[in-house]
């Protein structure tokens, strides 16, 4: 008798290839960006489908502000009308939509958007798609390294207060359970400052397939290698 197909409860997943997709292709990055953005809704529904309960997508990093400013500012604009234009999607499809991130550095009208797309759909519970916009997990953990020692120095906690428990409660995913799948496209191999924190015991899985090109038969590749994976806690299998 087979075993039962898993389906992780939450994966995370690097969007990483826009810019070689559109290469190929001969057209300029922003192609490539925008049906990028198109594919997080194609790949939220398939996840939502499938049964998965939750999945972060790495949209854009606080080292992405270092690209070229004609290239951040199509981003930014892209972001904001994709966000806005989710609102009515994801209370169609029941979708709760979230953003983590330092949102200090956005703009006003995109933080304004962000602020409406996650009370509009607050009561929503299919599945939670989360967006990283401008995150990185060591400002995360700084941020919140920050405030565990403005509690201490207030008074509210003690040193031997801070716990593991703690610490997660401070970070931007507090909300959530950590992700036991990590997906990145487009073939590199790293984290790239993405859920440091929260990753410490998921599965990885790398392909070369760039973003907008990656389907629901792609995830579903993703879902089968997380089953066939030996996992093993504190050297006992799971």
């Amino acid at each position: 008798m087979s075993e039962e197909r898993v389906v992780p409860k939450h994966i995370a997943i690097i969007l990483d290839g826009n810019g070689r997709w559109a290469k190929r292709r001969h057209l300029p990055r922003k192609a490539g960006h925008a049906e990028g953005a198109r594919n997080v809704e194609r790949i939220s529904r398939a996840a939502k489908n499938m049964g998965v309960r939750y999945i972060t997508m790495y949209a854009f990093s606080t080292e992405n502000w270092k690209r070229p400013q004609e290239e951040v500012d199509a981003l930014m604009e892209l972001l904001e009308s994709e966000l806005r234009s989710s609102i009515k999607r994801s209370m169609k499809n029941n979708v709760r939509m979230r953003v983590i991130g330092d949102r200090s550095k956005l703009a006003e009208s995109l933080q304004k958007t962000i602020d409406e797309l996650e009370e509009t759909t607050a009561g929503n519970t299919d599945i939670d798609v989360i967006i990283a916009l401008n995150y990185g997990s060591r400002d995360e953990i700084t941020r919140a390294a920050r405030s565990i020692a403005e509690d201490v120095s207030e008074g509210r906690i003690v040193p031997d207060d801070v716990s593991e428990e703690m610490i997660s409660g401070k970070l931007d995913t507090w909300d959530w359970p950590d992700p036991e799948l990590l997906i990145r496209t487009g073939g590199e191999q790293r984290l790239s400052n993405y859920l440091l924190w929260q990753l410490a015991y998921a599965e990885f899985y790398f392909t070369e397939v760039t973003w907008p090109d990656f389907d629901k038969k792609e995830l579903e590749k993703a879902i089968d290698y997380y089953n066939h994976v030996d996992r093993k806690f504190g050297g006992l299998k799971e």
